[in-house]
């Protein structure tokens, strides 16, 4: 169920110097959620801008990491935004011994409705806390099995899954693309740890298999990326963020702007 009101389908956006230009072009392709990746918040106000830059996208970090950020900037953050209806705040629990426990004392400490927030969770865990303390989960690098297994546990609660997918339909060139940012996030014990516990082995993880690659990084053409959101979408998820790897997030929105119009 949309509780934010995301609609099915969101881009998630490169910080660039036409990125602002770009998020309003993308808004107006159809895309009704635009997400700013963690690994580009270097500055909270980077979401206000995208908020000013936009008219009718809701705007989502995906995610906030909690170890940079006090729950007091980014409670102030979400009190400048609250009153335009179109931020919700995604949050990521810091890599750590206690990860679990850091997370929730952040929220605690944490002055934002549970309704307008979204954890990132893997686990059984951390999914639990994203149906009790937040409006729901997003789940990065995870399968539809892992989506179906993943609703279980949100029960009604907001279900968003973060795709990484690549416009390409040469196989070499895709999984190249695709092992960029795998081989860093292979090595983050939050994701090897729900690699395995998705069925991949060790060896899977350690040399980025094709066949680890190919289940959670979609690529091809547009077809091929509107099956993956739909088994997704089938399998439970509320709304499937594209995050487009290789080529520019605005590029790539472009030529995926057509699963936008199918899915309304």
């Amino acid at each position: 169920m949309d509780t934010l009101g995301l609609g099915a389908i969101g881009i998630a956006i490169d910080v660039s110097p036409s990125y602002l230009d770009d998020a309003r072009e993308l808004e107006l392709l159809g895309y009704t959620s635009v997400w700013l990746p963690g690994g580009q918040i270097d500055r909270l106000d980077r979401l206000a801008d995208l908020v000013r830059a936009t008219e009718t996208a809701t705007i989502v970090p995906a995610i906030v990491p909690v170890d940079v950020y006090p729950p007091g900037q980014t409670g102030e953050l979400f009190d400048e935004l609250s009153g335009t209806g179109r931020f919700v705040l995604g949050l990521g629990g810091p890599q750590s011994a206690r990860p679990l426990a850091q997370l929730r004392e952040y929220l605690d400490g944490l002055e934002v409705p549970a309704d307008r927030i979204l954890l990132a969770a893997l686990g059984p865990k951390k999914l639990e806390m994203a149906r009790d303390r937040a409006a729901g989960a997003i789940g990065l690098l995870v399968t539809p099995e892992w989506t179906a297994q993943a609703r279980h546990y949100l029960g009604t609660a907001e279900l968003v899954v973060d795709q990484f997918c690549v416009v390409e339909s040469d196989p070499d060139r895709a999984r190249a693309a695709a092992r960029q940012p795998l081989s860093f996030l292979a090595t983050v014990p939050g994701y090897r740890q729900n690699f395995l516990r998705m069925g991949f082995t060790d060896a899977d993880v350690d040399q980025l298999s094709d066949r680890l690659v190919d289940a959670l990084v979609v690529w091809g053409s547009v077809r091929d990326i509107a099956a993956r959101v739909t088994a997704h979408r089938e399998a439970g998820a509320d709304h499937v963020v594209l995050a487009p790897l290789g080529a520019s997030s605005i590029a790539a929105g472009r030529a995926l702007s057509e699963l936008v119009v199918s899915s309304k």
